[in-house]
């Protein structure tokens, strides 16, 4: 082409002078005119989850948790739900969790492409989660393709919630509590923003106050599975509160289920490995205690057999110590001469049986291949020497 410099430098001109054409597909953001999208009152609520990392040990929620964010795009008004997962049931929980928290329904929920939603291939409906829209009345709108700026209400709540409140979340907090401070903060510092009106200036609560929104109805009735781990005192913890099962599963994995809408529980062990039903057996069913609550509901079967597993597992008789000398007794003695009886006639008949060593066939093929064949002499023979 002509020209004399590195290639580097030729690149580095181009940018310089604008001259590469932008590639939509690369960047469909930036660089280009964003239009402004109207929002009638009542008309939508946007959704998307924000993973926020490192949350407190004691809550049990590994390295990851969830906030489901919803948003109204009329009035930016927006409120969240802690989870511990983004799989379905979680997800319609905290659908209407945060709806009622809004106020009410919109005629439109736009989502992201999540695959609990929609198929991320086609953009269509799931069949599992129509059910739930048609209980709600709403119309899922799924946003094209690439484009979350199709839904940059909830993206500006996502980054405020993820800086301003995950941040300061202190260590000691519940789940609750967490919750009840992102409550606090979303009434007393995200409601009082200002907005731009047709009659001037109002904030966020005068704005989402007057929207029309629809009445809530029913939690749809998803069964929410969650794991844990049975305690030393034979309790499973679940949403601030403590529920019984036998003592004989303290230590193991257990499943708990909750129908949203519900007034009980059911504890389940996980089924044994390699068994050919994979149905979960129920061992405990409990009256749902308020969230947050500090309730421990046993049975009392459970604490019967508890007291009985505790008193026989404890005992007042001296510890041995660490250098006595302790000689078998008579029935160790006793079990001992019946295993040497028993391994005596597995051994008589492993040889009646015609077990021959291996060193015979080497014998009586003339050959040892056990020891390793002489060695040459390898010494230099004596020369005899002419002496004149």
């Amino acid at each position: 082409m002509g020209y004399d410099r590195s290639y580097p430098s030729m690149t580095r001109a181009i940018r310089t002078r604008e001259l590469r054409p932008a590639c939509e597909a690369c960047r469909p953001t930036k660089g280009r005119a964003v239009a402004v999208i109207e929002h009638p009152p009542g008309q939508e609520t946007q959704w998307d989850w924000v993973e926020l990392p490192d949350p407190p040990e004691h809550w049990g929620w590994g390295k990851t948790a969830y906030l489901l964010v919803g948003a109204l795009s009329h009035s930016s008004r927006w409120r969240g739900v802690l989870c511990e997962s983004m799989e379905q049931p979680h997800l319609i929980d905290a659908l209407d969790r945060v709806a009622r928290a809004l106020g009410g329904l919109t005629k439109d929920w736009r989502f992201d492409r999540m695959a609990t939603v929609v198929s991320p291939g086609t953009g269509k409906v799931s069949a599992s989660f129509a059910g739930v829209a048609k209980h709600y009345g709403v119309t899922v709108k799924p946003c094209p393709p690439r484009r979350g700026n199709r839904k940059g209400v909830v993206e500006r709540a996502n980054h405020v919630a993820a800086q301003r409140f995950w941040r300061t979340v202190p260590d000691d907090v519940t789940v609750k509590e967490a919750q009840a401070l992102l409550d606090t903060w979303c009434a007393t510092r995200g409601d009082v923003r200002m907005r731009a009106t047709a009659d001037g200036r109002a904030t966020v609560a005068t704005v989402a106050k007057a929207e029309p929104l629809a009445p809530m109805p029913g939690p749809y009735p998803a069964v929410l599975t969650v794991e844990r781990v049975v305690s030393a005192q034979a309790l499973v913890s679940y949403r601030g509160n403590r529920y019984s099962v036998p003592p004989q599963l303290h230590g193991a994995t257990v499943s708990v289920s909750v129908r949203l809408g519900g007034t009980h529980l059911d504890i389940a062990t996980q089924p044994a490995p390699g068994r050919a039903s994979a149905l979960p057996t129920v061992i405990a069913r409990h009256a749902l205690a308020p969230p947050g609550a500090g309730a421990t509901i046993r049975s009392d079967v459970h604490v019967t057999a508890l007291e009985q597993a505790a008193l026989a597992a404890s005992t007042t008789a001296r510890p041995h110590r660490s250098k006595q000398r302790l000689p078998p007794s008579a029935a160790a003695a006793a079990h001992a001469a019946t295993l040497r009886t028993r391994q005596g006639r597995a051994d008589q008949g492993q040889a009646e049986a015609g077990v021959v060593d291996l060193s015979v066939y080497a014998a009586a093929a003339g050959r040892n291949t056990l020891t390793p064949p002489a060695q040459p002499d390898t010494h230099n023979p004596t020369k005899e020497t002419n002496i004149p």
